[in-house]
């Protein structure tokens, strides 16, 4: 880990895990929603410096045969550090001794970061399989 930054094995904070998508360029998420999804989290990990969340990850679950890693996100002003490979070591490391053999473990890659996946064993499922997705409707 590079010096001054602590990986710790826990899921962010509610107001952490808000403030980090949207500094990381996700998507934004309510108070609301981060209160009710991430006590289900199967694992997560949170990056901190001075005292402060700068990164996390996340890993959702049944627990037995499928996985997806989500939330992965660093302040940018903390790239370049190793950080992101730090975030996803761990999670790949708690994946190979907690889940069974043979589960299912998917996530999405945005632009360049299916390289970094890639050096985890990440493979494009396309052309057999297509990822596919949706936002459920105001309303619903």
């Amino acid at each position: 880990m590079t010096a001054g930054y602590t990986i710790v094995a826990r899921t962010p904070e509610v107001a952490d895990y808000v403030r980090l998508r949207v500094e990381a360029g996700l998507s934004a998420k309510t108070l609301e929603q981060a209160e009710k999804g991430l006590p289900n989290s199967w694992f997560g990990v949170t990056v901190e410096h001075k005292g402060h969340a700068i990164g996390m990850g996340r890993i959702i679950g049944d627990g037995g045969t499928a996985f997806q890693i989500v939330d992965i996100a660093l302040m940018p002003a903390h790239h370049g550090k190793g950080l992101g490979k730090a975030i996803m070591t761990a999670l790949m490391d708690h994946l190979t001794a907690h889940a069974p053999a043979g589960a299912y473990v998917s996530l999405i890659a945005d632009g360049d970061a299916k390289h970094l996946y890639a050096k985890y064993g990440f493979e494009p499922v396309m052309p057999a399989s297509i990822g596919m997705a949706m936002l459920v409707p105001k309303g619903s």
